[in-house]
């Protein structure tokens, strides 16, 4: 999903260094979080924060391009003199790269409860919020129903050939993705399936936003992507299928956000009163219709077309593994992608 053009709304602010460095520290007018939760649909969350504390927002966004290390690597750059007081992460992945540097406060926030155990910290380093899964996006109009993929390894079968995408897996949730597969495969089958992705002539998009517009083209049979983005293709009435893959054995990877309180922030309490609000049900609602992502609570209403976590086989992950993998493999991914 491509955010629109920044743009002030209402007093929320797109900030550079600059004006960062200009907030007033300590103000309990305000508060600044940085995220890699495409504006699109975090803004309007922010928005709704302003109207009921009465706090402005400051917020930084990720672009889609380098989505989820634009602003991690910014957070690290500025470690020495935090500007952030919350991270927001499109995944729960990349906030342990900055425990790992000592850069999060430990918050175990009233709001977490209800929230399963499994997909949030005991610790409170951080708290998993309204996920998204990866998918299969399938052109209806070039896949039969008896022949439709319904593995991630599908993209590696021959009959495919030159007929699938995925996002390039330097960035954002494909990069998640490849290191949970190292994770759990071992290396050498994940190498190995690699390999045959290049092989079998995948094509890498730039995005998993582009993944979509490729499908829903007809460019290509079926591509590897989000259910944000799967939900937009569904929105725009395009013949298309979604499949949670390999819900026979691997299981359907399952990516919440995740919501990080920042150590020696610039706003102590306005921070923890941000993190309190992005792990409310109310967020959880919110998210689930505009971006169709599943609520981590029961009870929470959310559209039809919006499965929940416990209606799908989730892949078995320890996030903190996939964090360290996806460090570590790194250079072999640039390897792999010709950089």
């Amino acid at each position: 999903m491509r955010p629109p053009p920044l743009a002030r709304a209402g007093a929320i602010l797109v900030v550079g260094a600059s004006v960062l460095g200009a907030c007033s520290r300590g103000d309990p007018r305000e508060v600044v979080v940085y995220t890699s939760v495409d504006q699109v649909f975090s803004e309007p969350v922010f928005r709704a924060f302003e109207r009921e504390s009465g706090t402005r927002v400051r917020a930084v966004f990720d672009t889609e391009e380098t989505k989820s290390t634009g602003v991690l690597n910014r957070l690290v750059a500025e470690g020495g003199s935090p500007q952030a007081d919350v991270f927001w992460s499109g995944d729960p992945v990349r906030p342990f790269l900055l425990v790992k540097r000592g850069l999060v406060e430990f918050y175990v926030s009233p709001r977490a409860q209800g929230l399963p155990p499994g997909l949030r910290s005991r610790d409170g380093s951080w708290t998993g919020v309204a996920a998204r899964a990866r998918v299969l996006l399938v052109n209806r109009k070039l896949v039969g129903e008896a022949e439709t993929p319904r593995s991630i390894r599908d993209l590696a079968d021959p009959r495919w050939k030159g007929k699938s995408a995925i996002a390039n897996p330097l960035f954002g949730t494909t990069t998640m993705h490849v290191a949970a597969l190292f994770a759990h495969w071992g290396e050498p089958a994940a190498r190995a399936y690699l390999d045959a992705l290049k092989a079998n002539e995948v094509r890498i998009a730039s995005s998993n936003g582009e993944v979509k517009r490729l499908v829903v083209a007809g460019e290509v049979s079926f591509g590897l992507t989000d259910t944000d983005d799967a939900n937009e293709a569904m929105k725009e009435g395009a013949d298309i299928e979604v499949v949670y893959p390999d819900a026979d054995e691997l299981g359907t990877l399952v990516m919440p956000t995740a919501v990080v309180l920042m150590a020696n922030r610039p706003h102590p309490e306005t921070g923890k009163r941000l993190v309190d609000y992005l792990l409310s049900p109310e967020v959880e609602r919110r998210m689930a219709e505009s971006a169709a992502h599943m609520p981590l609570r029961a009870g929470v209403v959310t559209p039809a077309r919006v499965r929940r976590v416990s209606d799908i086989r989730a892949m078995e992950v320890d996030y903190a593994r996939v964090a360290e993998e996806m460090e570590r493999i790194q250079p072999w991914l640039r390897q792999w992608a010709g950089l």
